[in-house]
């Protein structure tokens, strides 16, 4: 094969090439980025990702997308056996603080941690801290208001700690059930 850019490949071929980029990727990457890398367009690196994602439903692998990068995990039903062969164990669990934590951040992401305080009524600097330290979240930018405040969101490491691919498939919020009235006999 000559020097510089390689040919694009085949239809039949761009999922194997996308799970080839994914699998030597140190950390997410986004769908242009595959797509550049492969020499095809965005639709069509998408098109591919979503057949390897298909084709990975009955595997020991998945792709993971949170909506602005994918990502090659093993399907969280086959952890315990990695967790075995790397002598990692299971992880160390979540306070419920910080499950109420991340799930706020997951559902109304990007948020502030003022906004995250709001909800909880209480000081939550020290969990959203610990939170970024593991990887669960990440600060992204910067809001408006008053001393312009971190905007933190999901990553996709918190995306494979609860078995999900996307954003998509968080569940959804409960409805605030309306009040029944209680009659007198």
């Amino acid at each position: 094969m000559s020097e510089g850019a390689p040919h694009p490949p085949s239809a039949n071929e761009l999922p194997w090439v996308m799970e080839a980029l994914l699998f030597v990727a140190d950390e997410p990457q986004t769908l242009g980025a595959l797509a550049r890398a492969a020499g095809v367009s965005d639709s069509a690196a998408r098109k591919a990702l979503h057949q390897l994602t298909a084709e990975y439903e009955v595997r020991g692998l998945r792709v993971m997308e949170d909506g602005q990068k994918y990502q090659l995990v093993n399907a969280p039903e086959y952890s315990r056996y990695v967790d075995e062969l790397l002598g990692t164990g299971p992880g160390q669990r979540l306070s419920r603080a910080a499950l109420e934590t991340l799930a706020i951040i997951a559902y109304k992401q990007p948020c502030t941690r003022a906004e995250i305080e709001a909800i909880r009524g209480v000081n939550s600097d020290k969990l959203v801290g610990t939170l970024e330290q593991r990887g669960l979240i990440d600060h992204v930018g910067t809001g408006e208001g008053p001393g312009k405040p971190k905007l933190y969101r999901t990553t996709m490491k918190f995306f494979e700690h609860f078995g999900i691919r996307s954003p998509r498939e968080l569940p959804p919020l409960p409805r605030d059930e309306p009040e029944t009235e209680v009659r007198a006999l």
